[in-house]
């Protein structure tokens, strides 16, 4: 008699689907797993315990802003590649930044000794392929054609996102040129050479993409003067739609602010005042 078959059970390796992450134009974040980027704030209080001195970082120029906002702002508004322009470079805060997340920078700094001494904490590779610093007046449509040149040699028509940071008025002078915001005659003329780098750096930016200002105010005359809320008002009039009003306490922004914490102290509760423990980050949408 033939052989009964016998009939085996065979397992066949499970296949998984790999989904393609959800993500927006603006960032790389997978929106379908969005509950793991929980260290991105989406919160309008920004707190931050010190200053980031890792990753290349340091505190080496009174005035930039602190690392941990080039973090944030990087991750939420920008992809891998993409272009960040920066109209106030300093110390080149955002260009380490943008490094360390594997984006590229462009940075427009006024002074000259600065653009030298920020090149040397980049290695020749990473400023050819990375890192464009420009010495150059932002207020001016030479800065704005410089621009356009290194975006072209880095593959891009326009940047990808825009970090303003300029003087908080004549708070502190960061030169002696005359083209330097921080030494202009009035606060008026302030806001006007703020507005003509806003132009530039809306032009500059590709539609639909982002911005940040990152500003504080100023008490002067007796009297607060509120300068991120009137900067706020030229971004909004040269094309800029407001997205948010982000408030950030200032710890580690200063230099030895603890030697005369008293001393302010003093002069508040004489004078009426209260001293400033923050700061502004406003982001923008190019419409």
């Amino acid at each position: 008699m033939p052989k009964k078959s016998v009939k085996q059970d065979i397992k066949l390796p499970e296949l998984r689907v790999v989904q393609k992450p959800k993500t927006t134009k603006y960032n790389d974040i997978d929106l379908k797993n969005w509950r793991v980027y929980s260290h991105i704030k989406t919160g309008s209080l920004w707190e931050f315990a010190s200053r980031d001195k890792t990753n290349g970082h340091s505190y080496d120029y009174h005035g930039n802003y602190i690392p941990q906002i080039a973090t944030q702002l990087f991750e939420r508004y920008t992809k891998q590649n993409d272009v960040i322009l920066d109209f106030f470079f300093g110390s080149g805060t955002s260009g380490i930044e943008a490094l360390n997340m594997n984006r590229r920078c462009i940075g427009v700094e006024l002074k000259e000794e600065m653009t030298k001494y920020v090149a040397e904490k980049f290695t020749q590779k990473e400023l050819v392929t990375s890192v464009n610093i420009i010495c150059a007046d932002s207020t001016t449509e030479i800065a704005k054609e410089k621009v356009k040149a290194r975006l072209e040699i880095m593959g891009k028509k326009q940047a990808q996102f825009v970090v303003l940071h300029p003087p908080y008025d004549d708070i502190i002078k960061f030169s002696d040129k005359k083209e330097d915001l921080s030494n202009c005659s009035s606060t008026e003329e302030f806001y006007d050479l703020f507005e003509k780098v806003a132009k530039n750096a809306y032009d500059l930016l590709e539609k639909d993409r982002y911005a940040a200002l990152i500003i504080g105010d100023e008490y002067k005359n007796s009297r607060v003067v509120p300068l991120g809320f009137e900067c706020m008002k030229r971004m909004e009039k040269v094309g800029f739609i407001t997205k948010a009003i982000i408030v950030k306490n200032i710890t580690g922004n200063e230099k030895a602010k603890g030697k005369t914490a008293n001393l302010w102290r003093y002069r508040a509760l004489a004078g009426g005042f209260n001293i400033f423990e923050h700061e502004y980050i406003m982001t923008f949408v190019k419409g």
